[in-house]
């Protein structure tokens, strides 16, 4: 990917100032105060998925700057917290929406226990604030969720549609194939990334979904995974409920020729072929504010 983007020789020259086998202090102290955080894992049969979950401040913490402990009950409904075991690939997301701040961690599952799991470090980088959009967490009802099972989606729904077609932030997750190998590289391993855009960036055509990719870091984590592994992991939160919708997918990046003139400020195209998922409904205990758009959206055009 980097290299059809003429790139190659500059990240080559970048990557290794900028992703690190272990956590600046910044980046510690950045997880310790999170209220969640998003998790990216494969499941036994090596498909990605992708969860968020929420606690009190302080229940992600940085022993050293090599590992990661994140506090988190077993919950058998959510599908990246029950596939989790020692030398499980992880892509780890934290995200500040209301100060736009992101920093990125993959490592892998070293322990993992009924009240929450221990993570190495393998990359630690940091993203640009670049379309998130800024929104303020308040506590929600953290009861709800135990009282509502998982609904088994065979496809998008009409509620499914409805979330996703007035969506402005959605979250990926994406491994490469040899990651199901404890003994893999670093380079090997799980990722989870955030999208942004103005909502209704995300087009549903059937049960597929259409997504401009915005001009980034160049990095290509998760576009550069699907051209080996085109699995993929997706989530929707309904930040007013707390609802999250689990989707599963398999991805194909098309040049802007592949779909006509429709999708200003795209570099290119990702469409995501849904297979299956669930939704949990008040899943995470959070409610956010209305969402201040970021002001990067202004050059992503306007799509009818």
């Amino acid at each position: 990917m980097q290299r059809r983007a003429g790139a190659l020789e500059r990240l080559a020259e970048i990557g290794p100032r900028v992703i690190r086998d272990h956590m600046p202090q910044q980046h510690r102290d950045f997880f310790a105060k999170l209220c969640f955080v998003v998790l990216g894992a494969s499941d036994a049969e090596g498909q990605p998925w992708v969860t968020a979950i929420a606690g009190s401040e302080g229940f992600i913490q940085s022993p050293d700057d090599r590992r990661l402990r994140v506090t988190a009950a077993r919950d058998p409904g959510d599908p990246v917290l029950r596939v989790l075991h020692p030398g499980s690939a992880l892509g780890l997301l934290g995200i500040e929406p209301q100060t736009r701040r992101r920093n990125r961690m993959n490592g892998r599952i070293t322990a993992h226990g009924e009240t929450g799991f221990e993570a190495k470090v393998d990359m630690s980088f940091g993203n640009c604030p670049k379309y998130i959009q800024a929104r303020c967490p308040w506590p929600g009802d953290s009861a709800a969720a135990m009282a509502q099972p998982p609904e088994l989606l065979a496809g998008l729904d009409p509620a499914a549609h409805h979330l996703i077609e007035r969506a402005d932030t959605f979250f990926i997750a994406t491994a490469h194939p040899a990651a199901r190998d404890p003994q893999a590289s670093a380079a090997d391993g799980a990722d989870v990334s955030h999208r942004g855009g103005k909502p209704g960036f995300v087009r549903v055509e059937g049960q597929a979904l259409i997504v401009p990719d915005f001009v980034g870091n160049f990095y290509f984590n998760t576009l550069g995974n699907l051209l080996v592994e085109p699995r993929c992991g997706l989530l929707f939160i309904d930040f007013e409920r707390g609802d999250l919708l689990h989707l599963t997918a398999t991805g194909e990046v098309l040049q802007l020729a592949d779909a006509g003139k429709s999708y200003a400020g795209a570099q290119r195209l990702l469409r995501l072929h849904i297979t299956g998922g669930l939704r949990r409904r008040s899943a995470l205990p959070l409610r956010w504010s209305p969402a201040q758009l970021s002001p990067n959206l202004a050059s992503t055009g306007d799509w009818p």
